[in-house]
């Protein structure tokens, strides 16, 4: 079982604060993080991650009542977002085999992970030659090619289509029937719809 905790988590940038007093306890499987656009979703989910430290408070991964350390967190945690991005020079497969070597992988991964997001045909093509559409799949490849026990979705179906769309709620299923714990910050209703749990920021 995997559990989120927060204590009054507060980030500013300046005297802007984006989110305060924020207290979360779950163990639901699929999290969603709702609010327009400058409520602080990313924000949020980049903190939850380990990616940025809160201005004040604290936030503690429990998986099987044992508290993940930051080593630990980083090897259970996949991410997806708009704003990551993979190397543009390389193809589909040079930049997943490097993550595949990175975290010591076996190499036999890679057609498992890319058929199921219908990417399969797209290993030897560049990154930057491929829609962006077609790199938000990759994206997600990314974030899965370890098999994690956290997935953390910034707007997932960002450029997608609706085939698209359709792979993004077979994963977030995937990964709930696996006892595993997705998140999704998102606006939009049919992503936030797949949540069993939303968290409300509102825009200051």
């Amino acid at each position: 079982m995997i559990q989120l905790i927060t204590e009054n988590l507060e980030k500013r940038f300046g005297r802007k604060t984006v989110f305060s007093g924020l207290s979360i306890k779950t163990d639901t499987t699929v999290l969603g993080i709702a609010g327009m656009n400058g409520s602080g979703k990313s924000t949020l989910l980049r903190c939850l991650a380990g990616l940025m430290k809160p201005t004040t408070g604290s936030v503690k991964w429990m998986m099987n009542n044992k508290e993940l350390e930051r080593a630990g967190l980083k090897n259970s945690l996949g991410y997806a977002a708009p704003y990551v991005q993979l190397y543009e020079e390389l193809t589909v497969r040079e930049n997943l085999d490097f993550i595949i070597k990175v975290r010591s992988l076996k190499d036999n991964v890679l057609k498992d992970v890319l058929q199921p997001l219908g990417a399969d045909k797209l290993t030897e093509l560049h990154y930057g030659d491929l829609s962006t559409g077609q790199q938000q799949r990759i994206k997600l490849a990314a974030a899965i090619i370890h098999d994690p026990e956290i997935l953390m979705l910034d707007e997932p179906g960002s450029n997608l289509d609706e085939a698209g769309k359709d792979v993004v709620k077979d994963l977030v299923e995937k990964f709930s029937s696996r006892n595993r714990m997705v998140l999704i910050a998102s606006n939009q209703k049919e992503e936030l719809a797949l949540c069993n749990e939303i968290i409300e920021l509102s825009k200051s």
